[in-house]
């Protein structure tokens, strides 16, 4: 039996090239909805991890930096107030040691909250140099206005809690236990430790010189930095981790990496960075010249998730392009009830995605994803198409699409030149079939009689 004999209307609906396209077009602009809430949902499940690594960093200690040992000498001043009256101010001078010399292991392991990895670590660094005898004749401020009873060296740690043991710092073979906290906001470490000195007006030393030392047992996870603060800085670590990243304001001068860790060497000196050796009050904040390693772990598959959903508005185009092409040069009436089942089948891809890269690697979960909705897709068109080679063309096209996409993920420097690329030959190859098409004496589909 025949189809009924379609009103005018319909006939223009489905004969028209021009309410095709535009047709078309809609339904790709209103798939842009669907795709851009599992966008959102990637964000939520990224945000979640983020969450999940805070959690266990603050249980464990968080990324750590050391900024230290200053030493902070407070001296008073005088300025002129009301009736001629002198008020008198206190302000920190602080000083910088000549040598800072850190050597440290970092022992690192990985702790698991649900489906979640945070990388943690225990370190012990041990820390010496030495400080020239401070002085105040550069700033002309006399000996009898400095407060020498109360000058102090602090050192900042980011994260208190990962303190695993007293500290003792060692002043001129002197030991003196440290107490929580600093004593003033000028430095930029917020949080730390600090100990009074003897430090008198002249230097109780040969050379002008005085030596410190101290070890520092500390719990941190993701990183570890530190700042320049010696004149000639000198920082030797190693580790168990083989994928570290180094960051900051300067890169290792020596590093080696391997299956069983790394280990690197930094060398900086004063005229390196843009702080002096001493200064007054809050002049500089020396943490924008820090350095060191993440720890991190390499394979972020919501990275990965995300930057394969930016690729989500051309998979759908291209392939109801394709669609459209079939429809034009095989007489083939595709509903666009049917083009709206196939681009959700085509945004699903990435909560497929998304799902199973949470429990095994990005890859894998690649190609499990694009296997399954090729395989759909191409299942369903046969059912439209009723034609084994449309549907072949159909599911080859899909193929080289994914494969195309994943090749690109895995170009990161070069993924926009290849994207760029691939592009370019699309249209060149859309353009190549439809030359000979005369988009101004095309007819509708032929009808499909009902069995």
């Amino acid at each position: 039996m025949a189809h009924k004999e379609l009103s005018p209307l319909n006939k223009f609906t489905r004969n028209s090239v021009m309410f095709k396209v535009l047709s078309i077009g809609f339904l790709i602009l209103l798939l842009l909805i669907p795709t851009a809430m599992v966008e959102g949902l990637i964000r939520d499940r990224q945000y979640r991890q983020s969450e999940t690594i805070q959690e266990v960093s603050s249980l464990w200690g968080n990324p750590q930096r050391l900024s230290g040992p200053i030493i902070t000498i407070p001296y008073e001043y005088y300025v002129e107030g009301k009736d001629d009256k002198l008020i008198r101010m206190v302000e920190h001078a602080h000083f910088l040691p000549e040598a800072l010399n850190i050597e440290g292991r970092v022992e690192t392991e990985i702790r698991y909250r649900g489906i979640y990895k945070v990388v943690v670590y225990t370190t012990k660094l041990d820390v010496d140099g030495t400080f020239r005898h401070p002085s105040f004749a550069d700033w002309g401020i006399p000996n009898d206005r400095v407060l020498w009873k109360d000058a102090f060296m602090s050192v900042g740690i980011a994260d208190l809690r990962g303190i695993q043991e007293n500290i003792n710092i060692t002043w001129n073979d002197t030991p003196y236990e440290v107490n929580p906290g600093i004593d003033t906001k000028h430095l930029s470490a917020k949080s730390g430790v600090s100990v009074r000195l003897p430090i008198t007006a002249v230097a109780d030393t040969d050379n002008g010189l005085h030596t410190y030392s101290f070890e520092l047992n500390l719990n941190g996870s993701q990183s570890i930095h530190f700042e320049p603060l010696g004149k000639e800085t000198n920082v030797k670590l190693s580790s168990n981790w083989n994928k570290p990243s180094f960051n900051g304001a300067f890169t290792s001068d020596n590093f080696e990496v391997s299956d069983d860790g790394f280990s690197a060497d930094w060398q900086i000196f004063h005229l390196n960075r843009n702080f002096p050796q001493q200064w007054r009050g809050p002049q500089y904040q020396t943490s924008i010249s820090s350095f060191g390693v993440n720890l991190l772990l390499p394979i972020d598959q919501y990275q990965q998730t995300n930057r394969a959903a930016k690729y989500a508005i051309m998979i759908i185009s291209l392939t109801f392009l394709l669609y459209f092409f079939v429809e034009i040069l095989n007489k083939v009436m595709i509903h666009p009830i049917q083009y709206i089942l196939v681009g959700l089948s085509l945004v699903i891809f990435y909560t497929l995605l998304l799902s199973i890269s949470e429990r095994s690697h990005f890859n894998f979960a690649y190609v499990i994803s694009s296997i399954a909705i090729i395989t759909l897709i191409t299942a369903y068109s046969k059912s439209i198409f009723k034609d084994m080679r449309l549907t072949a063309v159909v599911g080859g096209v899909l193929t080289l699409l994914y494969a195309f996409i994943f090749i690109v993920l895995q170009l990161e420097e070069l993924a926009l030149l290849m994207g760029s690329i691939g592009l370019f030959l699309v249209m060149a190859l859309v353009m190549y079939l439809s030359r000979k098409i005369d988009w101004y004496n095309l007819s509708g589909g032929k009808e499909v009689p009902a069995e």
